[in-house]
């Protein structure tokens, strides 16, 4: 995650934080605009930007005018600022990495990148989380404070406990933008996503938003995530689920498939990996007590996994080859190391040594010798041969 700084045009400077996936190589480019009164720092966007960059997305999410680390005055900002700031922050993509593909909006945010996307056309895709289906939806927050921007030109009002100061230019701005007219000229891939319980926009807003929307456009429920999606698992899941969505519209560099097994991480990543095996991809990492964020399995977890997969490809095989009984083969394997003096088949004593630790189930209509043949079988697997063999390491530079 890399913080970094652009200009709006008023001269502002704002901040937002560049996400990357493991490794620093990214499939496609994903701005992302954040809700009303909230920072780029609120956790569902962290969690969303997260989930995305785990799925190779390059993920800029950043702080509006006057708001976080971002330069200004919020009291000067309204909706059409907002959008400015969201066009200055896609043309510090297109110089700096390259022009954003995918468009990601969370409550007035969803609005901001509806009314925003006819400007841009980097974009294919457009994904909105909680959005309202007009502009001045947020009014309705003012409460009685309403009254008294209009008669007074501005009024300082409470939201998520914090002042801020509205003025009336905010407001009428506010309503003078159509979502649904712009919906119409929208030309983009649309995802909605929304929580039919959510209690500050209602799901009505989702229904209208979908109803304007031209194909093709989905719409996907959260279920019972609130509005702010506070729950960790509602918004990674959110994030899970328009990177799978959005790889179907955008034109996404696959990366060609490499021989044996490739992994990428970046030093500030700090053990997050993103390992290339063939032309599949997953994540290593450490968990959260070893200084890592638990984000995929540990080395050894890999190497366990490698054992296990072989024995159950194996016995599976051999259960074909024999027409055995056999429905299913379940391989837990852990990895710990004990002394080699408490080892009764061990040569070197008096050191630790690595052990796996393999416990097979077989589910099926099988006698207690077919059992014994199928345990003796796991012991022939490839992996299981390639571990107990003397094992060469070679390794040199990639010049």
């Amino acid at each position: 995650m890399n913080k970094i700084r652009f200009a709006n045009r008023q001269g502002h400077t704002l901040t937002g934080n560049l996400d990357l996936p493991p490794g620093g190589a990214w499939r496609a480019t994903v701005l992302f605009a954040h809700c009303f009164t909230c920072t780029r720092n609120i956790k569902a966007a962290r969690n969303i930007t997260r989930a995305l960059a785990d799925a190779g997305f390059a993920v800029l999410r950043f702080d509006f005018t006057g708001l976080g680390e971002s330069e200004g005055d919020f009291s000067d900002t309204d909706f059409s600022s907002n959008l400015d700031d969201l066009e200055a922050a896609a043309d510090w993509m297109a110089g700096e990495l390259d022009a954003p593909q995918l468009l990601v909006g969370h409550s007035l945010g969803g609005a901001a990148v509806l009314a925003v996307a006819e400007r841009l056309a980097s974009v294919r895709a457009v994904a909105t989380l909680a959005a309202p289906s007009s502009a001045d939806h947020v009014l309705n927050q003012f409460g009685e404070d309403l009254g008294t921007i209009e008669r007074e030109g501005s009024a300082e009002v409470q939201l998520a406990g914090r002042p801020f100061r509205i003025r009336k230019d905010f407001v009428d701005d506010a309503r003078s933008h159509s979502i649904e007219e712009r919906l119409t000229k929208l030309r983009r891939a649309l995802l909605v996503l929304h929580s039919p319980v959510d209690k500050i926009v209602g799901i009505e807003n989702a229904q209208q938003i979908f109803a304007a929307a031209l194909h093709p456009k989905s719409f996907v429920s959260l279920d019972n995530a609130d509005h702010l999606l506070s729950d960790e698992a509602d918004s990674r899941y959110a994030g899970q689920v328009i990177s799978a969505w959005a790889g179907r519209f955008l034109e996404i560099d696959r990366t060609e498939p490499v021989e044996g097994v490739k992994v990428f991480g970046r030093t500030a990543d700090k053990f997050l990996c993103r390992v290339q095996a063939g032309r599949h991809e997953l994540l290593a990492d450490e968990p959260e007590q070893h200084g890592g964020e638990d984000e995929g399995p540990d080395p050894y977890r890999f190497l366990a996994a490698a054992l296990g997969t072989c024995t159950v490809m194996t016995l599976n095989m051999y259960a074909r080859h024999k027409k055995l009984d056999v429905d299913r083969v379940i391989c837990q394997v852990t990895h710990d190391r004990v002394h080699a003096d408490d080892c009764t088949d061990c040569d070197d004593a008096g050191h630790k040594i690595d052990r796996l630790i393999r416990v097979i189930g077989i589910e099926g209509d099988l006698d207690e010798d077919q059992r014994a043949r199928m345990l003796e079988i796991a012991d022939r697997c490839p992996v299981h041969r390639t571990l107990e063999n003397e094992i060469r390491v070679e390794s040199r530079l990639d010049r």
